[in-house]
């Protein structure tokens, strides 16, 4: 006897909802995003990263595979040329589901569903510059902090002075 699909059950057959699933990720790789209701956003997610996955192997035999649920060639080539290597070096995660609202005829809760944008080498080399120029602005200010506690009674009384001096002549510049 077949077990019932885990998650929401999106009406009719198992064979109507497998073909529903495989349209939508048709839709989904051939567009980048697509706007559906929450609960079939959820169940397609496993079902098009699953595709991706294999897309990233790249093989005849994972090729052949993919193709027995998408028959469309075409959408399979961009799968597997273009989709696939933006997400070589990650492990998963490929899809990103954002709420939207609910429908306006009938309340049924919305969602938009989309590929993830994969990082460009340019993008990691920015990342991982900031992160190095953040830990050296830590760094530095962990000593000058350690500094200033020996000195800090000397200074603190010398900077009062003329930061109390630029004030005022500030606020009688202001008024003249």
């Amino acid at each position: 006897m077949p077990q019932p699909a885990k998650g929401a059950r999106l009406g009719g057959s198992a064979a109507h909802e497998k073909l529903l699933l495989i349209n939508l990720a048709k839709s989904l790789f051939e567009h980048g995003r697509i706007t559906t209701t929450e609960a079939k956003a959820r169940r397609l997610r496993p079902v098009a990263e699953r595709f991706i996955t294999k897309a990233k192997k790249g093989d005849i035999h994972n090729r052949r595979l993919v193709l027995q649920s998408i028959t469309d060639k075409g959408i399979v080539h961009t799968l597997f040329t273009e989709i696939a290597p933006r997400y070589e070096n990650r492990p998963g995660g490929y899809t990103r589901i954002t709420k939207i609202g609910n429908r306006r005829g009938d309340n049924a809760p919305m969602a938009v569903i989309e590929l993830v944008e994969a990082l460009t080498v340019a993008q990691q080399a920015t990342g991982e510059a900031e992160a190095a120029t953040k830990r050296a602005v830590k760094e530095d200010s962990a000593k000058e902090d350690s500094a200033t506690k020996d000195e800090a009674p000397a200074e603190s009384a010398e900077d009062a002075k003329p930061a109390a001096e630029a004030d005022a002549e500030s606020k009688d510049a202001k008024d003249a």
